[in-house]
């Protein structure tokens, strides 16, 4: 896409959500205001009302200018809690997209108007004060509910910014100072105790402590952290002190980065908001032909200009496509931020949208489904060898160096909790291992080079189980304490603990699951075989990831694509979804339509689960908003006037609220969906 069909584009988007947003610049505060100062000029107005009182059997006080309490109160009541109504009407005129707001506007218009005529005695009717002063007040009730519901959905990421403490304790040598936040920098040294709160995204440089980061990532585990690893602003400190360098403060942080995607998916435009849209603007040329046939209609029948006004009146308030305009947004909001509270970040509402349809996920496997690094991922020990001790024993030899494997085995060694000896005298042996003392006895540590070497027979069990790992393409490292094989390691990178529940959980919900890599045919067999998966890529250049993509398109599949690195942003943005694993690169990230926060491939089925859940409840909305004008039109237009139903503008004003809030009690449902 150039830069001009882009830039149009973009503006059209934004434009289409101005003329959407029919309460641009409104707040819940504002409506809230307005709704009760026009409740207090509405009660007199209907108290003193004609019609009220003949209906209750009552008599309100007569003095001299009471009978102009209805006419100066209801005027007052169309002139301030009527205004945002007759602006929108003006915004959505000036836009060509007539809606909502100019149906309302039309209606309290013509009753205001009518009123008047009738108060000057140019007509002989009753004027329509009090339900011209109810139907502003109801309306104005509807819409701070209205808004007190998105804003909430929209807001309640944004609340975790404000749990940020307003200041730090930055370490200088061995002092300590307590500074606003705004005063830190990247490489700046601060000191989080227990139990506070992560000031600022970091690296952990001292110290160790388990971390909740649940508010971020949905985990409700703590997190271990220790040295070198990251922490993020807004975490829970535990019980464990922690020296952080500083990386990222204010709009840098891990956790603006969050509200941003979210407020920028709130604003994308899905499908189902264009329709929608559409169907809004339908139905307001409906209401407005159907409150001229009533106005014709009634006419030719020789009804009075005081019924047929209030039939016309009825028509407009209770067809206002309110709760269709409500159907998606709110839906949107609350899905939106749903989903980021359990680490699913929405770049591109479309995107969640389409993830229902789902038949197929492929994952790039390094990094997404394994670990991206080296790990032990089987072990077998020799008669007599216990697989903890010659698992510390390998640890401790290889703790002085920095080969890939050594590094796998060290790790894997720390995540069982082993305690690893200190070793001596460590040197690497060009080509063929390492060596080092641990307790006075010296062992190696490496492949078959170092095998030959020492002149080393391996017992058959050892022999049998290196000769499986290689069928599997991973390197079998041995270790030996003088030319004794003590046990065998098979290293490769390792698989993700959660892998195996994510396929599980995608096959559970009928989806396909394929792997996509660029590892040798046995690397990539052997991860699918203990996963699950049904379909192998193996040895697929990063240039060709995208056409892989596009074969299974082309097979008619909807395809989601999972990675993490540079080479997948091709595939990523070909994909029909593509997810971004939150710990990739920040161009894999900028490709996807969804951010996995955690880098949890359990996080793709869930992505699943939200969006069948987010599109029930817009079909719900949409059939209950729109399947409510088909039945209230008519009612209000007097179909039923010849069995003594008819409607008032009030009460139509009633029902279209109801409406509208059942709609909206309906899209908070969602907020309990588990996923």
């Amino acid at each position: 896409m150039d830069d001009h069909h882009e830039g149009h584009d973009q503006h059209k988007s934004h434009e289409g959500h101005e003329g959407h947003d029919k309460h641009a610049g409104h707040s819940p505060g504002m409506f809230k205001d307005k709704f009760l100062l026009t409740l207090a000029m509405t009660l007199p107005v209907v108290f003193w009302s004609e019609h009220i009182q003949d209906l209750l059997g009552y008599s309100a006080p007569v003095f001299p200018g009471s009978a102009w309490i209805a006419p100066v109160l209801g005027t007052a009541v169309f002139l301030y809690g009527g205004l945002v109504f007759l602006q929108g009407a003006w915004r959505e005129l000036r836009a060509k997209l007539p809606g909502m707001m100019t149906l309302i506007s039309l209606a309290i218009a013509v009753a205001f108007a009518f009123s008047w005529v009738v108060q000057l005695g140019l007509i002989a009717a009753t004027a329509l004060w009090w339900e011209l002063a109810t139907l502003v007040a109801v309306m104005l009730l509807g819409h701070w509910i209205e808004m007190r519901s998105v804003v909430q959905a929209q807001g309640a990421l944004k609340e975790l910014a404000k749990l940020l403490p307003d200041t730090a304790t930055r370490l200088s040598g061995q002092d300590e100072q307590t500074v606003p936040l705004a005063e830190l920098q990247n490489g700046d040294l601060v000191l989080i105790r227990p139990g506070e709160r992560v000031p600022v995204d970091g690296i952990v440089r001292k110290g160790r402590s388990d971390l909740d980061e649940s508010m971020l990532t949905g985990e409700s585990e703590p997190v271990r952290r220790g040295e070198g690893d990251e922490v993020i602003a807004a975490s829970i400190n535990g019980q464990g002190s922690l020296q952080v360098e500083v990386t990222g403060t204010g709009d840098e942080t891990h956790l603006s980065g969050i509200v941003r995607l979210v407020a920028q998916a709130q604003e994308s435009r899905s499908r189902a908001q264009h329709l929608a849209d559409r169907a809004a603007r339908g139905l307001t040329v409906v209401a407005l032909a159907s409150a001229a046939v009533t106005f014709l209609v009634w006419q030719l029948l020789g009804a009075t200009i005081e019924f047929t006004v209030v039939r016309v009146v009825t028509v407009l308030v209770i067809a206002c496509p309110h709760a269709l305009g409500l159907a998606v947004p709110l839906v949107v909001a609350i899905s939106t931020t749903l989903g980021a509270r359990n680490g699913l970040l929405v770049r591109d509402r479309r995107g969640l949208e389409e993830a229902r349809n789902l038949d197929t996920v492929v994952f790039d496997k390094t990094g997404t489904l394994t670990l991206g690094e080296h790990r032990v991922v089987a072990l077998t020990a020799a008669d007599g060898e216990s697989e903890d001790e010659v698992l510390k024993l390998a640890a401790a030899v290889e703790a002085g160096s920095e080969h890939p494997i050594a590094r796998g085995i060290t790790e894997s060694a720390r995540e069982r909790e082993l305690a690893v000896p200190e070793a001596e005298d460590f040197r690497a042996v060009a080509g063929k291992g390492v060596a080092a003392s641990v307790a006075g006895t010296e062992y190696h540590v490496g492949g078959p080079a170092m095998l030959e070497d020492r002149d080393a027979e391996v017992p058959a069990a050892l022999r049998e189980a290196a000769e499986a790992a290689a069928a599997r393409g991973q390197a079998a490292i041995y270790l030996l304490r003088e030319e004794r094989v003590l046990a065998v390691f098979a290293v490769a990178d390792g698989i993700r603990p959660e892998s195996r529940a994510a396929v599980d959980a995608l096959h559970e919900r009928g989806i396909e699951v394929t792997m996509l890599t660029g590892d040798a045919q046995a690397v990539a067999a052997a991860v699918a075989e203990e996963l699950g998966i049904d379909t192998v890529f193996a040895q697929v250049l990063p240039q060709d990831k995208a056409a892989k993509i596009r074969q299974l398109q082309a097979e008619g599949k909807m395809v989601a694509m999972v990675g993490d690195g540079v080479n997948d942003a091709p595939a990523l943005a070909t994909a029909d979804l593509g997810i971004a694993i939150g710990a990739g690169t920040d161009v894999a990230v900028e490709a996807g339509h969804i951010v996995l926060v955690r880098s949890d491939p359990r996080d793709v089925a869930r992505i699943v689960t939200l969006s069948r859940a987010t599109y029930r409840k817009m079909v719900q909305n949409l059939w209950w908003a729109a399947g409510y004008n088909v039945l209230a039109i008519p009612l209000a237009a007097g179909a039923l006037a010849a069995w003594g139903v008819l409607l008032t503008p009030a009460v139509g004003a009633v029902l279209m609220s109801a409406s509208t809030v059942i709609v909206a009690l309906n899209a908070r449902l969602l907020q309990r969906a588990e996923l």
